[in-house]
């Protein structure tokens, strides 16, 4: 049975593997000793309020979509289109991808259920219930709309020597989620035959899972793979599972929000663009909905004439062919 510990350091919830009595944290590299293991044991796919209905016991999709407008903190600028993001990311998952409403869990500040909210806390425990119990045939989503920011980093495991987080609703009370805890979550447990996408939609994301592979795409289509691992060398990889993030910008860029023709909805750019260009049937290959949602944004900063450069970022756990590779959810 899987246990959750707190790191004795940095408090960051690790998962401690049965048998075990020794964890070291993937974020601060300190080590916590578990004394009486029953007193961290977990029930089946997290807290029971995590426990949504899951299709069939072979090729189950599940997603966590997450949307923040921190109408509640003074730390951060509000964001309008957000929760609209999210909402249109649920309805894409539904309608075009086949994925049971049972099986998406919804994290908003528009939630009534607590455990919903997206606090630093219960996005943590929606990451661990995305990827916990999966099985060979699987297909995962993970979904952020949302500020995201940049730290210095001390400890030799980012080459432009900074990590990347995503900002929770209680950001000004419990700080950021790292990319370190990100991909010790999410991306180093998945084991083989599972997937996992991420789309991730905020300011300075373009590694924020600390995947290994970085694709540089050049404005007439060529691309090549760029080893993104860390110079300390620690592993950034998966279980045997595929892992393949699209995010809203470059990890120096700021991923900007739009409005619809009528100025009436905002939405952010990123989450616009990629719908758009699935909706267009540009969604083929992974090289071909880059391109397209490229394009889409590179036309709307001219209409917008804001001046902002965005170019969204793909990553990966292992490089492929993005030509050729069938896109699919």
């Amino acid at each position: 049975m899987l246990m959750l510990v707190d790191c004795s350091s940095c408090r960051t919830p690790l998962q401690l593997t049965p048998g075990n009595r020794f964890i070291t944290c993937a974020i601060c590299h300190a080590i916590t000793r578990v004394a009486d293991l029953s007193f961290y044991a977990l029930p089946s796919l997290a807290p029971s309020h995590y426990n949504q209905s899951l299709c069939s016991v072979n090729g189950r999709k599940r997603a966590v979509i997450c949307g923040i407008s921190y109408k509640n903190t003074r730390v951060v600028d509000k964001l309008e289109g957000c929760i609209n993001d999210a909402k249109c990311m649920k309805h894409l998952l539904i309608k075009k991808f086949m994925f049971p409403e049972s099986s998406i869990l919804m994290l908003t500040e528009e939630e009534t259920d607590q455990c919903r909210i997206p606090t630093k806390h219960n996005i943590r425990m929606a990451m661990f219930w995305l990827v916990q119990g999966c099985q060979p045939g699987d297909s995962l989503v993970f979904y952020f709309s949302g500020h995201g920011s940049r730290k210095r980093n001390y400890t030799n495991d980012e080459i432009d020597e900074y990590d990347e987080t995503l900002c929770p609703s209680d950001v000004e009370s419990n700080g950021v989620i790292v990319d370190d805890e990100i991909n010790a979550t999410m991306v180093k447990p998945l084991p083989y035959g599972v997937r996992l996408h991420t789309i991730i939609d905020a300011c300075c994301s373009g590694t924020v899972l600390d995947l290994p592979f970085l694709c540089r795409m050049e404005r007439n289509g060529r691309y090549a793979w760029v080893d993104h691992s860390p110079p300390s060398g620690v592993f950034k990889g998966t279980n045997g599972g595929e892992v393949i993030s699209f995010s809203g910008c470059d990890d120096d860029q700021l991923s900007a929000e739009t409005h619809n023709s009528s100025k009436a909805i905002a939405t952010g750019r990123m989450t616009s663009s990629f719908i758009k260009a699935i909706e267009s049937g540009h969604g083929t290959t992974y090289g071909d909905l880059l391109t397209s949602i490229r394009t889409i944004i590179y036309k709307d900063e001219i209409l917008d004439g804001d001046g902002n450069r965005q170019e969204p970022q793909l990553t990966a756990n292992e490089p492929f062919d993005i030509n050729r590779k069938q896109f699919f959810l």
